[in-house]
């Protein structure tokens, strides 16, 4: 069966003149594709004005809420003990947000009763991929 976790958190945009903005972000996660994370922006905290999702290693969630870690388009980072910075590159800049860790922690627990880290059926959704890939083929 498939099953998709999504739960709603509040991050803070961090500004140029280091101003928070709030910013809605729903954090999903699929069985299908149990290896990663989505954080879903709505359209109206995105500068194109449609909504955006960024994907990125369950893994890399799971390390940067203990120690700094990532590389790339997405870096992530504990800030004190109460709040997780996450950084995201795009060729449109670069976006600062901080999310409280224990919303953080929270969905990675519910990930993990989906699935634990190690035991993800990979094969399943190498099987979809290829699949969807190869569809009509």
């Amino acid at each position: 069966m498939d099953i998709t976790l999504q739960q709603p958190a509040r991050a803070r945009l961090i500004t140029v003149e280091e101003r928070e903005v709030p910013v809605p972000v729903t954090l999903r996660y699929l069985s299908t594709d149990p290896l990663a994370v989505h954080f879903d922006f709505p359209p109206e905290s995105c500068l194109e004005g449609e909504a955006l999702s960024w994907t990125f290693a369950r893994a890399l969630l799971a390390d940067g809420v203990c120690a700094p870690a990532g590389s790339g388009d997405v870096h992530i980072w504990p800030c004190g003990r109460a709040r997780t910075v996450l950084e995201l590159h795009s060729p449109s800049g670069l976006a600062l947000l901080q999310f409280d860790t224990a919303a953080l922690r929270r969905f990675l627990l519910r990930t993990y009763a989906v699935a634990a880290p190690g035991e993800e059926d990979l094969a399943g959704a190498v099987e979809r991929g290829l699949s969807s890939l190869f569809d009509g083929v």
